[in-house]
């Protein structure tokens, strides 16, 4: 795909674009460059690939080619309808560059979509567990990509195998400040809680369930006896399994539901039937119960047969990914 504005061309891709080579796939394994720009009135040959020099030009392009796909047409006049009704091409950036930045020696991140006017304050997603440089894998792209086309930014912070600790709950508050306060993002993310995230983000959320628009879960921990067990965990919380049980209820997801579901918090998580690892009912299941019991708003999807595995499936649940695009443009009122 390619847009031309002036002298500038922009393709979106590392080939030729055609049918001549290097094809794509021939470009991406030589290690040649995921984008290219000429500037035709010195380069009509395109052999001088100048993206790298210029990325307000590329970032102009993109928008010329973004509001081309989304009206329809190149020409004046109404929107038209694109193949299959489709508002959005895969092959084109609906977010910006990973942002990296350090708090108090934590990485955290944030991934903007494409600027929208008036997009503020900025919808956001907040992922855990974040560890290392890997997100968003390809896991995660399938949802990430319709998160970024509704205008919807995904953030979050390393605080290591901290189980849910005080002092990982702390990081967290940090992170929330920070963008709230100098990013201009919403005061009301959605939480999206894979696996241990559960144990993370649902600690924080308890203590500050003003602050959240709402929790997707992918087969999250929510029992600290379950997984990863109290023996495991004591020493991230600086006790002995014997303390770390008397004060359990301070620091168990599952316990700690009553302050979310009193704030009208929704729910959403989905787990799978066969999950040895994290059961579901020893998490999800005794979660989504208790909440119930609550009288706050919840819901769950129960994969047959799915276990706590890399299948594509959890993160290109329609129902999951339609919850977190709906709380997160529009968090519920006080």
């Amino acid at each position: 795909f390619a847009v031309r504005k002036g002298d500038w061309k922009l393709i979106l891709g590392p080939g030729s674009g055609g049918w001549s080579p290097p094809r794509d796939n021939e470009a991406y394994a030589a290690g040649n460059p995921p984008v290219q720009l000429f500037n035709l009135a010195v380069d009509s040959m395109e052999q001088n690939n100048v993206y790298m020099d210029h990325p307000g030009v590329v970032e102009d392009l993109v928008v010329e080619l973004r509001n081309i796909v989304e009206k329809g047409r190149s020409t004046p006049g109404t929107d038209q309808p694109n193949h299959n009704g489709r508002k959005w091409w895969p092959g084109l950036p609906w977010h910006g560059p990973k942002e990296k930045f350090e708090l108090n020696g934590r990485t955290a991140f944030v991934i903007r979509p494409a600027q929208l006017p008036g997009n503020k304050p900025v919808p956001w997603v907040w992922y855990a567990p974040t560890l290392g440089d890997g997100l968003p894998g390809e896991a995660e792209r399938w949802m990430f990509d319709r998160l970024y086309r509704e205008g919807i930014a995904v953030a979050g912070i390393d605080v290591g195998e901290s189980f849910g600790n005080p002092e990982g709950r702390a990081a967290f508050q940090e992170l929330y400040s920070e963008l709230t306060t100098n990013r201009e993002f919403s005061p009301k993310p959605v939480l999206l809680a894979r696996s241990r995230g559960g144990l993370m983000l649902y600690n924080w959320a308890a203590e500050h369930p003003d602050c959240v628009g709402g929790i997707a879960g992918v087969y999250p921990v929510c029992n600290l006896a379950s997984y990863p067990g109290l023996d495991r965990a004591a020493p991230a919380y600086g006790m002995t399994a014997e303390e770390l049980a008397a004060v359990l209820a301070e620091h168990n997801p599952i316990e700690r539901l009553a302050p979310l579901a009193a704030a009208g918090v929704p729910i959403h998580h989905i787990h799978g039937d066969s999950d040895v690892v994290v059961p579901l009912e020893d998490n999800s299941g005794e979660l989504i119960l208790r909440y119930e019991l609550l009288g706050g708003p919840c819901s769950i999807e129960i994969p047959e047969d799915r276990g706590h595995d890399m299948w594509l499936g959890w993160f290109q649940s329609q129902r999951l990914t339609d919850f977190i695009i709906q709380h997160a443009k529009k968090p519920r009122q006080l």
